[in-house]
């Protein structure tokens, strides 16, 4: 099992990275998380899961230890793939959805998409044991807003991107439309500041 990946950043997009180690390109499906905080060249390291199935093995990537073992716990509920999995540790901090399965908030759970209120119920019955005590749990930090007018073709880029990971593009057009963007704002910060109104 390949737990680990490192070298160098061959390609990066929204949901994958290729990894080039030593000639060889390593394709890892990633959370947005860890989109947000790779760099756009130079060398990396990835703790990684390798998900095996009977017509391929596929790899999952993580910048942090917590989000591959959070990860890893999420495909071991019923209903729950690695696709799915990978689509709630995007739309949601780690700490944020430890928070929210320990006090049972189903109406947080069932905003993000593809979980259904069953769905999230049952994170919440086969989960609460396993994330801890709610005071040793990090507080959720605070919402920021983006400040504002940028290109219409990064705001086509991150309307595309956020319906590609399931969001209806009306309620997309919406939020962006509230926000204040600032011109010299990169996709990766209009995607993060539109994921915090989003996942609210």
């Amino acid at each position: 099992m390949i737990a680990l990946v490192r070298g160098t950043l061959a390609y990066k997009s929204i949901d994958h990275v290729i990894i080039d180690v030593g000639g060889v390109g390593y394709r890892l499906s990633i959370p947005l998380s860890t989109f947000y905080s790779l760099p756009e060249t130079g060398e990396v390291t990835l703790f990684t899961h390798t998900h095996v199935r009977e017509d391929a093995l596929l790899l999952y990537g993580f910048l942090s230890i917590e989000e591959k073992e959070l990860f890893i716990i999420l495909i071991g509920i019923s209903g729950v793939g690695p696709k799915l999995a990978v689509n709630i540790l995007s739309h949601i901090p780690t700490g944020d959805l430890k928070r929210a399965i320990a006090t049972g908030d189903i109406k947080r759970l069932s905003g993000l998409p593809g979980i259904g209120k069953k769905t999230a119920e049952r994170l919440v019955l086969e989960l609460k044991d396993k994330v801890g005590p709610i005071d040793q749990l990090p507080a959720s930090p605070d919402a920021t807003s983006v400040a504002g007018p940028t290109t219409g073709a990064l705001i086509n880029d991150v309307i595309s991107a956020l319906v590609n990971l399931g969001y209806k593009e009306n309620m997309v057009r919406k939020v962006l439309e509230n926000m204040e963007l600032a011109p010299d704002l990169t996709m990766e910060e209009v995607l993060k500041g539109a994921l915090k109104v989003l996942v609210r």
